[in-house]
């Protein structure tokens, strides 16, 4: 399954709040999309297990914009390694470097975020990776590109996303405004992660495959 490229204020509306995937919130969030859309209240249909897991699991997929493949290979390295394996999920999600472009306030979203790694304009450890997927290690070093177009585009984008109430430096990362460069500290805590899911819901999903 490719990666999700149609209107995402309509999988807000279905999923709730996605702060990676848009900065946009409509004007409708309380109706379901679709001709016959129903709001949260009037809607009386019970919703099966099945069906929670799959909107648990769809609003990760979405959030860190990932194909189905993707999130899978994420759920079978989670589950091979040792500790509580949801975590471990929604930390190896956390350590891609997309996303930590993101949390450091370069873009204001995760999409934007694998457009600036994709075109060259990062650097982890003083090397250009143009890998979104690329997972950062404990003390890595991540760096703007010493180029005046990739200086000034970062520049004006921690500018723009300081005025965003869900874009705040997590503990886990630290970040020198001067030179534009972060360093990895630790791997996320559970409280850090601005998304509501409930990540048990998607292991259960993926616990039949």
């Amino acid at each position: 399954m490719s990666r999700y490229r149609g209107p995402k204020l309509r999988i807000v509306r279905r999923l709730g709040p996605l702060p990676s995937l848009t900065r946009k919130r409509s004007k409708n969030n309380d109706v379901r999309p679709g001709q016959h859309g129903k709001t949260n209240t009037d809607n009386n249909k019970k919703t099966t297990e099945y069906g929670l897991r799959l909107e648990e699991k769809q609003k990760l997929r979405f959030n860190y914009g990932l194909t189905e493949n993707q999130l899978y290979r994420y759920i079978k390295e989670a589950r091979r390694r040792k500790g509580v394996t949801g975590l471990i999920l929604l930390q190896l999600l956390e350590m891609r470097l997309d996303t930590i472009c993101y949390n450091l306030g370069f873009a204001s979203t995760i999409g934007q975020a694998r457009q600036i790694v994709n075109h060259g304009h990062i650097l982890v450890n003083n090397k250009v990776v143009n890998i979104p997927s690329f997972q950062c290690r404990i003390n890595d070093k991540i760096q703007t590109r010493q180029k005046s177009k990739s200086k000034n585009l970062i520049e004006t984008n921690l500018k723009n996303n300081k005025t965003l109430s869900h874009l705040k430096l997590l503990t886990h990362l630290k970040l020198n405004e001067d030179t534009l460069e972060a360093t990895v500290l630790d791997f996320c805590d559970r409280n850090d992660i601005n998304l509501d899911i409930n990540e048990l819901l998607v292991i259960e999903y993926y616990s039949r495959r």
